[in-house]
């Protein structure tokens, strides 16, 4: 499908090419045999396998210049499906271990490949800082100070992403609080692997403006309201949830979402992890739900809406995509 798309679900590290991974693992000579398959693509069976993965692949990338390399490529790919703006969780635990310095040195390599992308290939990337939530409150107020001290035209938002089962939303909102202040956007991963109170406790706690995921959500009609009255914008990520077995295409709740009136958007996540990407989420949408060029404008729409990005690139991204 042709038409200009936005991503604002998706991890950096969780977006890295096998064949970059493979490339920077030689140079370091890391042995990552069995995390890929027959075919080059990375392989795993269930969540746990999934974390296990991720870790061994994502654990190469050790210096700002890999994180430029990623970046780069990342959104080579992108743009390869039609992409034209998208926001990419990144974690100052892993891009210098929360430190402030450290983290303006990664922030910088990555900044500068995302410039750089934009000028060669149209595609606008901001950055969503992250704090990892099984690592604990007192490490995300540091990812938070992290992004309170470098929030700008280019790093727009902060979240909260890890093991959703993990503590309570009330112990990370002093974190959220300082990431507020200078004036970032809101997110927290929810609703995924934790039920419908997920939701609730981030909204009532973190107040967030968007949800990562959220579509456990669909479990609670009381909760599937008050994200349609408070204007709650979902970053569902349907690829995602079916390879990790969450749901089956057919009995994913995104339909009865956008039937009951919540604003989602559609977003990849890991899309490399999943074996998906932006071009496979809308053509799958478009076979298992019926979905037609009206309905994917109204989505396009809502993601420019609730980008964290400032408006005169929100006004830039109307154009491209004709709202």
């Amino acid at each position: 499908m042709s038409r200009p798309k936005l991503d604002l679900h998706l991890h950096l590290e969780g977006a890295a090419p096998p064949d970059l991974i493979r490339r920077i693992a030689a140079e370091r000579h890391v042995d990552l045999s069995g995390i890929f398959d027959a075919e080059g693509r990375y392989r795993f069976d269930g969540f746990a396998d999934f974390l296990r993965v991720y870790e061994a692949a994502t654990g190469v990338l050790r210096s700002p210049e890999d994180f430029a390399r990623l970046t780069r490529a990342v959104l080579e790919e992108q743009a390869r499906h039609g992409v034209v703006y998208t926001e990419i969780f990144v974690s100052p635990d892993f891009c210098g271990g929360g430190d402030l310095p450290a983290w303006r040195e990664y922030l910088g390599a990555i900044a500068e490949a995302a410039a750089a992308m934009e000028r060669e290939a149209g595609i606008t990337m901001r950055a969503i800082v992250t704090c990892i939530r099984h690592f604990g409150p007192e490490r995300a107020r540091r990812a938070a100070r992290c992004a309170a001290e470098t929030a700008g035209d280019f790093v727009v938002g902060f979240g909260m992403g890890g093991e959703e089962r993990a503590g309570r939303a009330r112990d990370f909102a002093y974190a959220f609080d300082m990431a507020r202040e200078p004036g970032l956007g809101l997110t927290c991963h929810a609703g995924e692997w934790a039920g419908p109170g997920s939701v609730a406790e981030a909204l009532d706690h973190l107040r967030v403006a968007r949800i990562g995921h959220g579509v456990r959500a669909i479990e609670d009609p009381g909760l599937v309201e008050r994200l349609v009255e408070d204007g709650i914008v979902l970053e569902v990520c349907p690829g995602s949830n079916v390879a990790l077995g969450l749901y089956k295409w057919d009995r994913h709740p995104v339909e009865k979402l956008r039937e009951g009136g919540v604003k989602f958007t559609v977003s990849t996540d890991d899309p490399p992890f999943f074996h998906t990407d932006m071009s496979r989420e809308y053509e799958r949408l478009e076979q298992v739900f019926g979905w037609d060029e009206a309905v994917f404008a109204k989505i396009a729409a809502i993601a420019v809406e609730a980008a964290f990005c400032d408006e005169a690139t929100r006004t830039r991204l109307k154009e491209r995509i004709g709202a």
